[in-house]
């Protein structure tokens, strides 16, 4: 760990159910109490938006819902492509549920998640779960961390950049990068594992967490 102050990453996709309370990107918004039928009309609601959004950019979509125990739903969509190969993609109830709120072209972001996908021919699937401690070690020590470390030091060559595992008391086991070269402020970020974990499992790309967070730093720092 490089020394200085540390900004902890954590994103919005954490279980929401319906509890009776405030949930939900959009019922938190209005500050409306949750029911159950308040939430499968969400659930619904979001759902189809999401089909809308991507048959706007693809003729063939389908989609499914799924409901993680540590994350709550979770929105699977597949595309096809001109050459008819499939492409899956996931996307979790808060996101989805801000985007459209937005109106900040939650068409063009849904899709290019897709576009990305597509730059490999042949289609992809959903990536098998990993149903041990032991899959889940070899997951990260084999791609999540590689990856991770690749992208952060690729995006600001010739900067060095600080990458790697670590410990967060509350949190377990993060991944941290931040800018040795910063030592007035906040100069790293820390997403916890199983976040870029499931964004993995997602087929979405984990390090995009990661950089997000970088250039927020270097904005707070003036580098921007």
């Amino acid at each position: 760990m490089i020394e200085g102050g540390v900004n902890l990453i954590m994103t919005n996709e954490t279980k929401n159910e319906p509890t009776g309370g405030t949930t939900g990107g959009e019922a938190e918004a209005a500050g409306q109490t949750m029911t159950e039928e308040n939430w499968n009309e969400l659930l619904k609601a979001v759902f189809h938006n999401g089909i809308v959004a991507l048959k706007m950019s693809f003729s063939d979509v389908e989609g499914q819902v799924l409901n993680l125990e540590a994350y709550g739903p979770v929105f699977i969509y597949r595309v096809k492509d001109q050459e008819n190969s499939d492409y899956y993609c996931g996307f979790f109830l808060r996101e989805l549920a801000n985007r459209f709120q937005s109106g900040n072209s939650p068409e063009i972001w849904m899709a290019s998640f897709f576009h990305e996908l597509m730059k490999i021919k042949g289609g992809n699937s959903m990536p098998r779960p990993l149903t041990s401690e032991e899959e889940a070690k070899a997951a990260v020590d084999n791609v999540l961390v590689p990856m991770c470390i690749a992208a952060v030091t690729e995006e600001f060559a010739p900067e060095q950049v600080h990458a790697g595992l670590a410990w967060n008391e509350e949190h377990g086991p993060v991944f941290e990068a931040g800018f040795p070269a910063i030592t007035d402020g906040n100069n790293v970020c820390a997403i916890p594992l199983h976040l870029l974990l499931m964004h993995l499992q997602l087929n979405r790309d984990p390090s995009e967490l990661l950089l997000q967070g970088l250039y927020k730093i270097r904005e707070e720092n003036g580098m921007e």
